[in-house]
């Protein structure tokens, strides 16, 4: 259990950063460029992936809630909850993704592309709202069976976390929810492989038809086709990812049990989809790869010039102190002599009258500096 807890924390640290990383590329690029009509989806999936880290690895709520002095019940409540409705927008979000850019790349004789001119700003804004509406209304039966767990209760409740516990319901109210949220999971995840599938035969035809035209490096940079591979890469990951904790949930609810082992292994995996995509995004998406090396020049650029900016100032603080060392020289000179060091003088040894002893004369600032009279030959 240690080992899968350190594999959930390191999982959970690189998905924030990860994710952080791209949602702020991607509100620079929506704010500050023309952005590219799947940004904003994508925008919406990486801010969904932060928060599901953020709330379903008890990272923030649970520190808040402790320190809010909240009580356990609502505790659970707003941590269950929201973890299912984050859970709900990725697969609806993610679905999306794959079905626009199913849309985008059509043919012209395609029965989708007539919706190619729907794709609008307006329409995909409006998309989203019903998504999160849709999450937020489907999810709301987390709130009813899910509480602080209790030792009055504890042959009937089933234990989730330390504090947690999901509490019975009828029979019929259990099938009617778990009945919704299968149809709706499946169906989503049946879009997704019919996209997936579409996009492969299309990209299959493309390269076949483009193979006397186009050479195999031009075909391979194609923008599009690049988008389309990371959408179907994401997608199949999604698929595999989500029927394993698909599995895991419906089982753990048909038997009443849940085991710490299984419950660790379970977050694992639903936080290896939210890990995997934006690091794969990162990889495909030509605009980040140029940031990150004009990053990396800039910086080399950087470190170069603080280099040779502080063996100049080196070199300048040397010059500085060998003329500041000259200088004091020749003001003792001057004072103890009367000439400058450059000027040549000579005098007869009688004719020179010192009153005191240059060596046991105490050179002091507010002592007067002794007249000394001399005899140019």
């Amino acid at each position: 259990i240690f080992s899968l807890k350190n594999v959930l924390y390191f999982q959970a640290g690189l998905g924030v950063i990860a994710n952080i990383f791209l949602l702020c590329f991607y509100i620079f690029i929506i704010l500050g460029h023309r952005p590219k009509p799947t940004d904003l989806i994508s925008c919406q999936l990486t801010f969904v992936h932060t928060i599901m880290f953020l709330t379903g690895g008890d990272i923030l709520l649970t520190d808040l809630f402790v320190s809010l002095n909240i009580k356990n019940d609502f505790k659970c409540k707003a941590t269950f909850y929201i973890s299912r409705v984050m859970r709900g927008l990725s697969i609806c979000v993610t679905c999306l993704l794959s079905l626009f850019q199913a849309v985008t790349i059509s043919p012209c004789i395609s029965v989708l592309a007539k919706f190619k001119q729907k794709l609008k700003k307006k329409n995909m804004i409006s998309a989203l709202i019903y998504i999160w509406f849709f999450n937020f209304s489907v999810s709301s039966d987390m709130i009813f069976y899910v509480g602080g767990f209790t030792i009055v209760n504890e042959m009937k409740e089933m234990k989730v976390t330390k504090s947690c516990s999901l509490l019975p319901l009828n029979y019929i109210i259990k099938g009617l929810v778990l009945t919704m949220t299968t149809l709706r999971d499946v169906f989503l995840v049946g879009v997704m492989l019919t996209t997936s599938a579409y996009m492969v035969i299309i990209l299959f035809r493309h390269q076949r038809q483009c193979k006397h035209l186009h050479s195999i490096s031009h075909l391979r940079a194609s923008p599009e086709k690049r988008a389309t591979q990371t959408i179907v890469l994401l997608v199949v990951f999604f698929v595999i990812m989500y029927s394993v904790d698909f599995i895991i949930s419906v089982t753990s609810v048909l038997l009443w049990m849940y085991d710490p082992v299984v419950l660790t292994v379970q977050k694992v995996v639903v936080n290896a989809y939210p890990t995997i995509t934006p690091l794969v995004q990162i990889s495909f998406d030509n605009r980040i790869i140029s940031m990150l090396k004009n990053l990396q020049s800039k910086a080399t650029l950087y470190l170069f010039l603080k280099k040779m900016f502080s063996l100049c100032c080196k070199k300048l603080l040397i010059y500085i102190s060998l003329i500041c060392k000259s200088v004091v020289l020749e003001y003792i000179h001057v004072c103890i002599c009367g000439v400058h060091r450059g000027e040549k003088i000579s005098w007869h040894p009688l004719e020179l009258n010192l009153p005191l002893s240059i060596k046991n004369y105490p050179l002091h600032p507010q002592l007067p500096i002794p007249q000394i009279q001399f005899f140019k030959l």
